[in-house]
């Protein structure tokens, strides 16, 4: 029997709810429903910082337990800017029920990460997911035509030097999502497409998304990303932007002369195979009909 155990056994409980966040930058926070900060497998957990959460829910089987965090941004550790920045998502999440009298006297009431969040006038809900939710994700490849490699990693092998990748100042930035930069004109149109941009200075830097659109625009080179960067961009960060792969067989061989590397299978038959029939003429490739 646990100490925990015996405790609950002689009558008297004095337990309260804990939890330990692990975020992706390696940022360790600990909250408690208790009304003094308790110090919980070596993290201090911080009373009155507004953080509640509802009945945890857990099955037997594969089943996902799922349960919601709430909270006030009323605390210095959980604050909208952090959560707008996506720096909480995904984070890992144990919830522990503790004897506040004695804190090593604890037991894991559940384990997982956090899901999908919303906030908005001064509070924050999250959902919690429990382990199991790793099961519903693609393991393995994917057999496809065109490459399933990211340009630039240990199966891609290229690397992007300064033909690929440049380093340049902001010169205009709207809604975290569409910047403006010096012309580069030795990088043709559309040639960081399908790439990456990575903050290098500034208050967002290390933060990276991929670019949807490139154009040259007079005297200005428009980069729009796919999604806003959630940071305080502003005129004179500096950046990276990485050159784009739209993963095709040709693209590897013209644009990076790597097809040694290429990742796909561009012979593979495509869903039309179906409607295909014998002939007397012509080429049976696995290509297009």
């Amino acid at each position: 029997m646990s100490a925990l155990s015996k405790h609950l056994a002689g009558g008297t409980a004095t337990v309260c709810r804990v939890w330990i966040v692990r975020r992706a930058d390696e940022v360790v926070l600990g909250f408690t429903d208790h009304d003094q900060t308790l110090v919980v497998e070596g993290v201090e957990c911080l009373a009155a910082s507004g953080m509640t959460a509802g009945a945890l829910q857990a099955t037997s089987g594969l089943a996902v337990d799922n349960a919601e965090a709430q909270g006030a941004l009323s605390h210095d550790a959980i604050r909208a800017e952090d959560l707008r920045a996506g720096l909480w998502d995904a984070a890992e999440v144990t919830a522990y029920l503790v004897n506040w009298t004695d804190p090593t006297a604890h037991e894991i009431q559940f384990r997982g990460s956090l899901g999908e969040i919303s906030w908005g006038e001064g509070a924050f809900s999250a959902e919690l997911r429990g382990l199991a939710e790793a099961l519903n994700t693609t393991r393995g490849r994917v057999y496809q035509a065109r490459c399933d490699a990211v340009l630039g990693d240990g199966r891609c092998r290229k690397d992007l030097g300064p033909l690929f990748a440049v380093d340049s100042e902001i010169l205009a930035v709207e809604a975290d999502q569409k910047l403006r930069f010096p012309v580069l004109r030795e990088y043709a149109p559309k040639w960081f497409e399908r790439g990456r941009l990575i903050v290098l200075s500034g208050k967002a830097e290390g933060a990276s998304e991929r670019i949807k659109v490139d154009r040259i625009d007079g005297d200005v080179r428009q980069i729009d990303l796919w999604t806003s960067l959630r940071r305080n961009l502003v005129v004179g960060d500096r950046v990276r932007l990485e050159a784009g792969c739209d993963k095709r067989m040709e693209t590897c061989r013209l644009k990076f002369d790597n097809l040694l590397n290429f990742r796909g299978f561009p012979s593979i038959p495509g869903e039309d195979w179906l409607m295909s029939y014998p002939v007397k003429a012509g080429r049976n490739d696995g290509g297009r009909l």
